[in-house]
């Protein structure tokens, strides 16, 4: 039955929850999928396009997310959350994409200087005694971390993705790349020092975004 507010009208479907809206969904309801879709698309694009680093590339593997989704709603039985389900789907169509091309270089912080994520504010200039000549405009920051995070491998991007970005907890991003525990702190691990290492003149900055 579908929900109902406390005077018994039946809520709108952007009032649902999400595990209702999949249950519909497998039964064959595309309005109550389309929610689904509202809801996450920003999501999944920001996160395509952050292992693929071009719009309309992400673009098109978020269109392909979602029809691999709608397929295979029958299979999906809530021992997770939507959106941890949705986003591993999310994750292997980019990473099938990625080694398909071989392309081992893609922006992984975009979304943290942009619209998504973390706030604009966590990427300025380095403070204390520098001189100004020696300073690093916001725009060199952000270049610096795109150009780092091109270093990283397809395995390292996603997880940062998922931590740094989505704030996924360890196991949520082990149960969305279908890894274990140890792998996503391996993977965080290295991940973070070889951007250290490719960043030691921008610390100051990265130490806004690298929260343990």
């Amino acid at each position: 039955m579908p929900s109902a507010d406390p005077t018994g009208i039946p809520l709108p479907e952007s009032e649902v929850s999400d595990q209702e809206l999949v249950a519909r969904s497998q039964q064959g309801n595309m309005t109550a999928f389309d929610e689904l879709v509202t809801r996450y698309r920003t999501k999944v694009y920001a996160m395509a396009f952050n292992m693929v680093h071009n719009e309309s590339d992400a673009w098109d593997l978020s269109q392909d997310v979602f029809i691999k989704a709608w397929k295979a709603l029958p299979k999906f039985e809530n021992r997770s959350r939507f959106f941890t389900w949705l986003f591993r789907i999310t994750h292997n169509v980019c990473y099938d994409w990625l080694r398909s091309r071989r392309i081992q270089s893609a922006g992984e912080f975009d979304d943290s200087i942009g619209p998504v994520g973390i706030e604009p504010g966590a990427l300025t200039v380095p403070h204390g005694g520098q001189r100004p000549d020696h300073a690093m405009t916001r725009g060199e920051v952000q270049q610096r971390i795109r150009d780092a995070i091109e270093e990283l491998s397809p395995d390292h991007r996603s997880v940062i993705l998922l931590k740094e970005i989505e704030g996924f907890s360890y196991q949520e991003i082990a149960d969305t790349i279908g890894c274990s525990l140890g792998t996503v702190m391996s993977r965080l691990f290295y991940a973070r020092k070889r951007l250290q290492t490719l960043l030691a003149d921008v610390h100051a900055a990265m130490d806004c975004i690298f929260v343990e």
